[in-house]
């Protein structure tokens, strides 16, 4: 009995040391609306606007920065080695005798080269899209989110498959997908460790003169295909990768011998560690 006389004391002691902080706030309460009383509702109502507006600005930033792609889409002509490369990106190894797939090699992981460092840099999403002619569409299905591509050739039997090559490389570069994200494209020279191999700037010369002879080709249609949205180049110039709206570069590579550090550069450099 006594201890709930007690209880019931120290109850009152804690009322009574709220009470004024309670006819503050009434106080502050009442302030606060005659406050926005005062305020013509016009300017209240864009103040409103105003932070609603701010809100949402800061929320789509932020979930933007979260969701901002770690995927490379590895792509180019059937034989040119791309899983190779695939392979030796993941686990440091040519798997030589893999036979070609004829659907997307996909994988999350960190790079070969940084496994040491598990745990403190970003995985990335690397696809490996089949290059024979048939499936070349499904290229499609992953560029709206790529953070990069890296279209590889073979720089050893490159001459008898300069034009198909740069074709391909032509329908990415004017895709709509690539060119309003200005998604950046690595053209990987791979197969550069043979003596007879050529070089990425014999290469990127050769790729740039067969675009120059296909965007005078279609540029009667190209306004009209739906698959190439935009056009290269500059008007009255020759074209050079240098005019596209996207980044274009050139690097060479040997996924037999392991020799991927300017791919992996490339992959860095769009998906941050």
């Amino acid at each position: 009995m006594e201890g709930m006389e007690q209880w019931k004391d120290q109850l009152e002691q804690l009322k009574s040391q709220l009470e004024p902080w309670k006819n503050q706030l009434e106080q502050w309460l009442h302030q606060a609306i005659e406050f926005l009383n005062q305020i013509p509702p016009i300017q209240l109502y864009a103040a409103v606007a105003v932070l609603l507006v701010s809100t949402l600005l800061l929320l789509s930033f932020h979930l933007f920065k979260r969701t901002k792609s770690n995927s490379i889409v590895l792509t180019g002509l059937s034989g040119s080695g791309k899983t190779v490369l695939f392979y030796q990106l993941r686990d440091g190894s040519s798997h030589q005798g893999t036979v070609t797939s004829m659907e997307p090699n996909e994988g999350t992981f960190v790079l070969n080269s940084e496994s040491y460092k598990k745990g403190k840099t970003k995985p990335v999403h690397l696809v490996d899209v089949p290059g024979h002619s048939r499936l070349q569409p499904k290229l499609d299905e992953f560029l709206p989110q790529a953070a990069g591509i890296v279209f590889v050739v073979d720089a050893l039997e490159f001459l008898p498959n300069c034009r198909l090559a740069s074709e391909y490389l032509y329908d990415i570069l004017t895709k709509a997908s690539v060119v309003k994200k200005k998604i950046p494209v690595l053209i990987c020279c791979n197969k550069t460790d043979k003596v007879t191999a050529h070089t990425k700037e014999f290469i990127r010369k050769q790729m740039e003169k067969e675009i120059d002879k296909l965007r005078a080709s279609r540029s009667a249609i190209s306004a009209a295909d739906i698959a190439n949205d935009f056009t290269l180049g500059e008007p009255g110039e020759a074209f050079a990768f240098s005019q596209c709206r996207n980044k274009v570069t050139v690097a060479e590579a040997s996924g037999l011998t392991g020799e991927v550090a300017q791919v992996e550069q490339f992959i860095r450099e769009h998906v941050k560690p």
